[in-house]
């Protein structure tokens, strides 16, 4: 069980008929993830063939259009599951709705486009969970945010369509890097621009100890699109 419950994961959880999705990193005890408007930040213990969990959502993206299925800011949940095939199936609860049942599936990501960790160096970019906020330049609309998880040189992260997985260097403030963003979940035209698409990502930027900014371009098939990006530090690993 200990074996299987580690690595990245796709998320797919209920409150009564509400739905929402995440991605999360799972290894030695901590449970590490998110989505566009919530950050999830956890840990869990395995006793037998049961696996328990406690996690908080915390809110890291204020905009109207990301509310919280149970109603806060910053909530709490403790669920406990079993693994069922390749997934692993959780219920619980949240005191935030007390008579309200939470249920979740983690199904593993494929994680063998993760590149070899890159080098981080004296006042590289600091190992953690971070919120991303991207904007596309060049007058094109779109953009998105989630979470990014960085970790010695590797890269982690999405939200509840996408996730991401790459590799970064870092040092004297600055850093760099590559990713690659798929799809988990058919974004059935939620994202117009990275929607149907793997993307090909590579950046630049600089850091300090509470986040960091980038530059970079996507390849989404022929096209290739200028972004940029702020990432804040929510949880330091």
């Amino acid at each position: 069980m200990q074996n299987l419950f580690n690595g990245f994961f796709k998320s797919e959880f209920r409150i009564n008929e509400a739905v929402g999705r995440s991605v999360t990193y799972v290894r030695g005890g901590k449970l590490l993830g998110g989505n566009s408007g919530f950050a999830h930040i956890g840990t869990y213990r395995i006793a037998e063939d049961e696996i328990h969990v406690d996690v908080t959502s915390r809110r890291h993206n204020f905009d109207v259009g990301h509310q919280s299925l149970l109603g806060s800011d910053v909530s709490t949940i403790s669920v406990s599951g079993r693994a069922v095939g390749k997934a692993f199936h959780f219920e619980g609860g949240s005191p935030q709705v007390p008579n309200a049942v939470f249920r979740s599936v983690m199904t593993p990501l494929d994680e063998s486009d993760l590149a070899a960790p890159g080098l981080v160096g004296e006042a590289g970019i600091t190992d953690g969970l971070y919120s991303i906020r991207l904007s596309i330049l060049d007058g094109v609309p779109g953009g998105l945010t989630g979470v990014m998880l960085l970790n010695n040189g590797r890269i982690l992260g999405g939200d509840a369509f996408f996730y991401y997985l790459g590799s970064y260097s870092s040092s004297n403030g600055r850093w760099k890097g590559q990713m690659v963003n798929q799809e988990h979940t058919p974004a059935r035209g939620e994202d117009p621009v990275f929607g149907g698409h793997e993307i090909g990502i590579g950046f630049s930027g600089t850091c300090n100890a509470g986040g960091g900014s980038l530059e970079g371009t996507a390849l989404a098939g022929k096209r290739s699109i200028r972004f940029e990006a702020q990432l804040r530090l929510i949880y330091a690993a």
